[in-house]
């Protein structure tokens, strides 16, 4: 792959701050996972642009994101706020001019946020012009499908789709999340194969099949992600690896920049 591209933005980043804000007793909080070292990684792969997104373990205090995002920059950071739907317009207000520009819904074990929250959270989003960004099994589609479409917000998958257990491209969820994306609102993230592969490191070619035909389908809905500091991942991956799985997924350089730098631009108001 022909990398780094000017204003590669990396679209997913977990950052830390110990003794920032009060932290979920079951929720994953590395110590070491802060901005500087996050950093060093975003340097060392080339990257100009970040997304900070809220950790679950931090719950709806912000604080730590908004810092973040603060000590990068507007030129170069955004972030991913954990809302609920009770949210004051002062608050969000608050939020929108640090930076923030989405609510994340992640509807797996740990997330903060309820199904039956969700539409009030998406309809906040909307109000506000932000995006939803909604993590899930992806094998659930279908029954949120009609759901998704009712959002007046624009909508981020996270992770492929997050297929807990990995589709084939015939599969009816996976038909369901291209059903999704040519209804012109939706984004999908390339991101964090090691997360659900059953195949494994170095290709994870039971991902790779699924990051291949979404790009094939739609490259101009697809974002990059390195999901740093990859929260509970043993081994951890190597990142430069994770970026140049990219060439393998969007082998055309002109969607390899599309995917990495103008689509981000689109979503994140760059």
């Amino acid at each position: 792959m022909t990398w780094p591209f000017e204003n590669s933005c990396d679209t997913h980043v977990h950052v830390f701050r110990p003794g920032a804000a009060a932290v979920s007793p079951k929720a994953l909080a590395p110590a070491d996972a802060d901005l500087t070292r996050y950093t060093k990684t975003r340097d060392l792969l080339g990257i100009s642009r970040t997304v900070f997104v809220q950790p679950t373990a931090y719950g709806t205090d912000n604080t730590v994101c908004a810092q973040s995002i603060a000590a990068v920059g507007s030129d170069h950071a955004r972030g991913v706020a954990v809302i609920d739907d009770q949210i004051s317009p002062q608050d969000l207000r608050k939020l929108d001019d640090a930076g923030f520009c989405g609510a994340r819904l992640h509807m797996l074990r740990g997330g903060v946020i309820p199904w039956d929250a969700a539409d009030g959270v998406a309809s906040v989003a909307a109000s506000a012009g932000w995006h939803v960004q909604l993590q899930l099994d992806g094998r659930c589609l279908p029954q949120r499908e009609d759901q998704i479409r009712r959002w007046q917000a624009p909508v981020v998958i996270d992770h492929i789709g997050k297929f807990l257990e990995p589709v084939a491209t015939d599969h009816a969820a996976f038909k369901c999340l291209l059903r999704l994306i040519d209804g012109g609102r939706l984004w999908v993230k390339l991101s964090a194969p090691y997360e659900v592969s059953v195949d494994g490191a170095p290709d994870y070619p039971d991902i790779a099949s699924i990051a291949r035909a979404l790009v094939a389908h739609a490259p101009e809905r697809m974002l990059w992600a390195s999901n740093w500091p990859h929260l509970g991942a043993d081994p951890q991956p190597d990142n430069i690896r994770l970026l140049n799985l990219l060439a393998d997924w969007a082998p055309d350089v002109a969607d390899q920049k599309r995917i990495l730098c103008d689509n981000p631009a689109q979503v994140y108001g760059f």
